[in-house]
């Protein structure tokens, strides 16, 4: 089972989880595409990770499960707290997942996740002091992952 939890604290604003796709840091990343306006029933997601929003409180929470096509079953979640955010995945890796998540896919989810935190912040007026930093094995991911985009099929 995963539990991967970030919280980033800062003053509260509210309208931060709703404003998830606008501050989604697509110059980094996949862009987070949705069919329709966030709200329960949108499908959508990023890169090869594909979601359905589940649960939508204005304002407040937004919770997305996994298309289990991609071998995670489960959710996650981006919710205001007090002074902050939160955004908590929970899951059970299947077939090739297993594999991979350890391997890959936690480490980019985590600076994916990070970037997203410091452009909340940033939008809260309160910038973070130390901006998220790729590691070394993120770069690595990263690289790997672009070359192998490059290679002519």
């Amino acid at each position: 089972m995963i539990e991967n939890v970030h919280t980033r604290l800062f003053a509260d604003s509210p309208d931060l989880v709703d404003r998830i796709v606008e501050l989604w840091p697509s110059d980094r990343w996949p862009p987070l595409v949705l069919d329709r306006p966030l709200g329960v029933g949108a499908d959508g997601g990023h890169a090869f990770v594909r979601y359905r929003c589940t649960a939508h409180v204005p304002g407040r929470r937004v919770e997305f499960a996994f298309d289990p096509r991609i071998g995670l079953i489960g959710s996650h979640v981006l919710e205001a707290i007090p002074g902050g955010l939160r955004h908590t995945l929970t899951g059970r890796p299947r077939g090739l997942m297993r594999l991979w998540w350890p391997l890959a896919v936690r480490w980019l989810h985590d600076a994916l996740l990070e970037d997203l935190l410091d452009n909340a912040a940033r939008a809260a007026g309160h910038p973070p002091v130390r901006p998220a930093r790729w590691s070394t094995w993120v770069r690595l991911l990263r690289v790997a992952a672009e070359k192998g985009a490059r290679r002519p099929a």
